[in-house]
């Protein structure tokens, strides 16, 4: 049986923080931890507008939580890319780590976003996310009965992280225009190789949840493997239910520095 991980409210320190996550890959470097990324981050001057109490919890509960989980991998891993890959493809790698770490963002775009996407809605109003909300605590996933004034703040955070991230529009509203939203084969590779990398076999691969956050089912996770192998990223074979993949590359950093020189 799967444990859920429980909904907080952790997304109110940060929503996408894109330009903010930029700017601590850069500064980061392997074995540091958050405590010492915050004094880096705060002697850069890079950051002139945040206070040192902001920062604080920028980095230890968006940055750390999101990237430095997995003794680092996840940062590690873009670190590699972020001065490579166009801005696009690595807001939809923050928006996979960051719905990772944060179980209601990652829940609330697979079950609200993509349901209304695929329906043909053209927005996603704070009510629907409030909805969203509410139902997560009446089925138990609040550690305890989240206040109104919580529940309305959670769902702003939501509709305004999946703005960050490119899935809505941008700009302070109450309803937001759904944008068209496609995984760039980029990330495709990279979350491929991730999975398989992290001991996911080839069949659990295909129809892994975290494809979900891109609107992809198996069959489509399929076809954008197929189109990897044109490229010669991998070899995908599928005979009904089975599928296996061939790796090309044999460590992520390996493919890392592929898509950052493509």
């Amino acid at each position: 049986m799967v444990v859920s991980k429980p909904y907080t409210t952790q997304l109110q320190a940060g929503l996408g923080l894109v330009n903010e996550t930029k700017l601590l890959l850069e500064l980061w470097s392997p074995g540091m931890s958050t405590v010492q990324l915050q004094q880096a981050a705060l002697a850069s001057g890079r950051f002139p507008a945040v206070t040192a109490r902001r920062l604080r919890n920028i980095v230890v509960e968006c940055f750390g939580p999101r990237y430095l989980v997995d003794g680092g991998r996840p940062a590690m891993h873009l670190k590699r890319l972020v001065g490579a890959l166009p801005a696009a493809e690595m807001t939809q790698l923050m928006l996979l780590y960051t719905s990772r770490a944060s179980a209601i963002l990652g829940d609330f775009v697979r079950g609200v976003y993509w349901t209304r996407y695929a329906g043909g809605y053209t927005q996603i109003a704070n009510d629907d996310a409030r909805a969203f909300v509410q139902r997560g605590i009446d089925d138990g996933r609040t550690a305890q009965r989240w206040s109104d004034t919580t529940v309305r703040r959670v769902a702003a955070y939501l509709t305004g992280c999946c703005a960050d991230y490119g899935l809505l529009e941008r700009g302070p509203r109450s309803s937001r225009r759904i944008l068209s939203y496609r995984i760039a084969p980029a990330v495709a590779a990279y979350l491929a190789h991730e999975l398989h990398y992290a001991g996911v076999g080839d069949n659990a691969l295909v129809a892994h949840e975290d494809w979900k956050l891109f609107g992809l089912a198996r069959e489509d996770v399929l076809e954008e493997l197929k189109r990897l192998s044109l490229k010669g990223l991998l070899i995908v074979q599928a005979a009904g239910d089975v599928v296996r993949i061939s790796w090309k590359h044999q460590t992520m950093e390996g493919l890392c520095d592929v898509l950052a020189q493509s």
